[in-house]
């Protein structure tokens, strides 16, 4: 028995240390963390239960067989945040760099199989040099098994993915295909093709950086949500993060015990609309003002930033929040925010999370670049997603509602449980200059008239009496009361139902 235990520690000693001391000591002068080490940081003190820790790769071509570390380039198994349960897979760059063997897809397949069995979230940490060459068309396969676990799982349980290193070709999809993708900067990347085929098929000279860094991918593509400084900002968060979701579909996130008076006002908010409707205002102070403790998490900051995506709570329960950004576009919809929130709407829809609607919208972003781009399939993918969305659905009208961006934004008329103004909300089909230039068009010479038809429209459109009249707006608020109007409103509908009509799946306009 003693042999027996003796080899025990040697082989689990040999999985700890995975590629080595000088590939560890490689590792750490990237300003990077091993594997192991960023479990450590992820979950929760002593909480960690690795699988499948003796697993090696069955490969005998170019060599590779006589290369077997225990583990094969991958840490997994489950364990807890905050005392939650959560499955997790750390690839081991030290390992083969990473690279995704047969073996290796196991793995990760074994335990967000579990994961789905028992409802719980999966996390990967990504570091990985792609597929294991050697292994030719069985690491494909591997990858294509994970491909597979990511579509099933998709509005089962929360995916997360967590790039702390290379993640190129095909290994892309996986993240792409979860919930949630987090990038480190200076250190991770992700593309399809790498700079030098690029350059070969196109001539581009780019950097892996400026191709598919961190930078880039919370920026400019959008395929990213959130950048972090290094490997400990971005588990930290990644812990905070987590505290939001619910572990699957069938479970919602217990409340946690907040002391933020649910029934507190907030005297500055009567103040916040600028009296010139042409002057913006940052609309995460309304956000901050209203959430329990003004802890709000915002998803894509620098990216679309027209319009505002993230998790906070009202009393202790989680909330999902979309809202238009006055500050950045005049809050306008366009391509970019459309998706994005679109795709935000989605998912909390998939997870029971309630959604809180502030609408500050003067209508699409009008051009040729919008329009060429598919503004009408791309716009449609919001409002489809507000209209399927059977949470519950609050929103605030602060200012202006105008046309068609009126309806997307969760109006009434898209099954909007409860929908409140402020006194200075402007619903109509548009300003009232535009308006009135085109009704009275034969009064433009005239801008006396013009004036005072503006005026008019103004006075009879453009507030929020008209559609609180036809019951589309189910009260007109004072700003100050907003946290207390939004949490009964909330904590009136937490034992809603509403099902959609029996489908397979719907068809979004993609």
């Amino acid at each position: 028995m003693s042999d027996i235990l003796k080899r025990l520690e040697e082989t689990r000693g040999a999985a700890r240390l995975g590629g080595g001391k000088r590939r560890i000591e490689a590792q750490h002068a990237k300003g990077k963390l091993t594997a192991r080490e960023r479990l450590d940081i992820l979950l929760d003190p002593g909480s960690f239960e690795e699988w499948d820790m003796f697993v090696e790769h069955r490969s005998h071509d170019f060599g590779i067989g006589e290369q077997k570390v225990p583990g094969d380039g991958v840490v997994t198994g489950y364990g807890e945040i905050n005392g939650r349960l959560i499955f997790v897979f750390s690839q081991d760059f030290t390992v083969f760099g990473g690279s995704l063997s047969e073996a290796h897809a196991e793995k990760i397949c074994k335990v967000m199989d579990q994961a789905m069995k028992i409802g719980a979230p999966v996390i990967g940490l990504n570091d990985s040099g792609g597929a294991r060459i050697q292994e030719g068309v069985a690491s494909l396969a591997g990858y294509a098994e994970v491909f597979e676990r990511n579509v099933l799982a998709s509005g089962v349980v929360p995916q997360v993915s967590l790039i702390m290193g290379p993640c190129a070709g095909g290994a892309v999809y996986s993240p792409a295909m979860t919930d949630f993708i987090f990038m480190v900067k200076d250190s991770s990347y992700m593309f399809v093709t790498g700079p030098e085929v690029v350059k070969t098929v196109t001539h581009e000279t780019v950097t892996q950086e400026e191709l598919g860094g961190a930078v880039t991918h919370t920026t400019k593509s959008g395929v990213a949500d959130l950048a972090f400084e290094n490997d400990v900002e971005a588990l930290i968060e990644l812990r905070r993060f987590m505290d939001f979701l619910p572990p699957s579909n069938r479970a919602v996130r217990p409340p946690r015990p907040f002391t933020d008076p649910c029934d507190r006002d907030e005297p500055s908010l009567d103040t916040l609309i600028p009296a010139n409707p042409n002057r913006p205002y940052d609309i995460k102070e309304l956000i901050e003002k209203v959430v329990d403790d003004g802890d709000f998490f915002e998803l894509q900051p620098n990216y679309a930033g027209n319009i505002i995506v993230g998790f906070a709570r009202v009393e202790g329960a989680t909330i999902g929040i979309v809202a238009n950004q006055p500050m950045v576009l005049a809050g306008c919809l366009d391509i970019d925010s459309a998706r994005k929130a679109a795709r935000f709407v989605r998912f909390c829809d998939c997870f029971n999370i309630p959604i809180v609607t502030f609408v500050d919208v003067p209508g699409f972003l009008p051009g040729t670049a919008q329009e060429y781009g598919a503004i009408i399939k791309h716009g449609a993918k919001l409002l489809f997603a507000f209209a399927e969305a059977t949470v519950p659905k609050v929103t605030l009208i602060t200012r202006k509602a105008y046309g068609g961006a009126y309806d997307v934004m969760s109006s009434k008329h898209l099954r909007g449980d409860v929908n409140f103004a402020w006194p200075s909300a402007e619903i109509a089909v548009m300003g009232p200059k535009g308006a009135v230039e085109i009704i009275f068009r034969a009064d433009l010479d005239d801008p006396a008239k013009i004036d005072a038809r503006t005026e008019e429209y103004r006075e009879k459109f453009a507030n929020p009496f008209v559609a609180a009249s036809r019951g589309f707006i189910d009260d007109v608020i004072q700003p100050s009361t907003t946290r207390r109007r939004l949490a009964r409103a909330l904590h009136m509908l937490r034992d809603k139902q509403l099902a959609n009509p029996w489908k397979k799946h719907d068809n979004i306009p993609l």
